[in-house]
């Protein structure tokens, strides 16, 4: 819940190499309060069955600057568990030479009290993208 100090951040994942979503992966948060002001780690979560973080840590006061830190390398990592690895169209190897692209995806974004901000990954093996969602 946001007050009228502070901004409020939440995110998903969707798989749109397997058309659901990413479970288990692991999200970080970090806030500055100001574009010259050193990043302060808040802590994390990881995804849930439905792609969500639903307990991600509240930003402090002040915070201009968030970011997200998204560690997708584990999850497109073969396991009987993951269902990543049942793409039909992402082979395991590409030019890239392992499973995945990015290992990792970081967003940056501005933040300004009082809004709340979800943000959602769509990921696959070879891209992904974010977009500011409701």
């Amino acid at each position: 819940m946001s007050t009228d100090t502070t901004a409020s951040v939440s995110t998903h994942i969707l798989d749109t190499s397997a058309g659901r979503p990413a479970e288990g992966v692991a999200v970080r948060l970090a806030a500055r309060s100001g574009r010259d002001a050193d990043w302060r780690a808040l802590g994390g979560s990881a995804t849930d069955a439905d792609g969500r973080c639903k307990d991600l840590p509240a930003l402090p006061e002040g915070t201009t600057h968030v970011r997200l830190d998204f560690e997708v390398e584990a999850y497109f990592e073969p396991s009987a568990r993951n269902p990543a690895e049942a793409q039909q169209d992402a082979p395991a190897h590409r030019d890239s030479g392992t499973g995945v692209f990015f290992p990792e995806v970081a967003i940056t974004f501005a933040v300004v009290p009082g809004e709340h901000y979800h943000v959602p990954l769509l990921l696959n093996p070879f891209g992904y993208s974010v977009y500011r969602g409701s």
